[in-house]
């Protein structure tokens, strides 16, 4: 196997690879040359995250900066937001389903080191994906740690460290994150009434 087909299979690999390096160079001048637009530049960007995301859907917006490892192992759905900061180690692949939303300074990390300090020194690492499933809200500075899934609608806390799957429709929150509560019918009937008051102001 090569190193990067160990990578994409969540093996121990070495990424001081010459077809590794190669693709991760490659994405570094895309991250410089999605971070230089103006923000007039709403077509160019979407080009550019055309030609060097795996897979993105429509309407979809980053705040630059960004920054990827790869790039080509995160798929976006869409109508996708992220806030300015966002980071994605995409050593293994980063799933983002539809209706997403990232506050500022969002973490994805798939990428793992061995626990052991001698094999660590032989340069060995691993990957393990991220799956961040439909209308899932992060608050700003949340970490999600590789292969950990967030489920459907649930909303996570800003600056919780994501270390375990959270289940679809919670909130959740802290450091290990941890389940704080249900989201129940009790918040749609709030949340309802508040934007039935909106738009009789429209």
């Amino acid at each position: 196997m090569t190193e990067k087909e160990r990578m994409l299979a969540g093996l121990l690999y070495k990424a001081n690879d010459l077809e590794l390096e190669a693709d991760a160079y490659r994405c570094r001048l895309f991250n410089e040359k999605y971070n230089n637009t103006s923000i007039k530049d709403i077509d160019k960007r979407s080009k550019i995250l055309g030609d060097w995301l795996g897979e993105v859907g429509e309407d979809v917006v980053l705040v630059p900066p960004v920054y990827f490892d790869y790039g080509s192992n995160t798929t976006i759905g869409n109508h996708f937001f992220s806030n300015t900061d966002l980071i994605i180690l995409d050593v293994a692949k980063v799933q983002i389903g539809t209706g997403v939303m990232f506050g500022p300074r969002v973490s994805l990390y798939t990428a793992g080191h061995p626990i052991d300090a001698l094999v660590r020194a032989e340069q060995l690492e691993f990957g393990l994906p991220i799956v961040i499933e439909d209308d899932v809200w992060l608050g700003g500075n949340v970490v999600v740690n590789p292969g950990v899934t967030i489920g459907a609608r649930s909303v996570i806390a800003s600056g919780s460290i994501v270390t375990k799957d959270i289940p679809a429709d919670v909130v959740a929150g802290g450091n290990p994150c941890k389940i704080i509560r249900e989201i129940t019918s009790v918040d749609k009937d709030y949340w309802n009434k508040e934007r039935e008051k909106y738009l009789k102001l429209e």
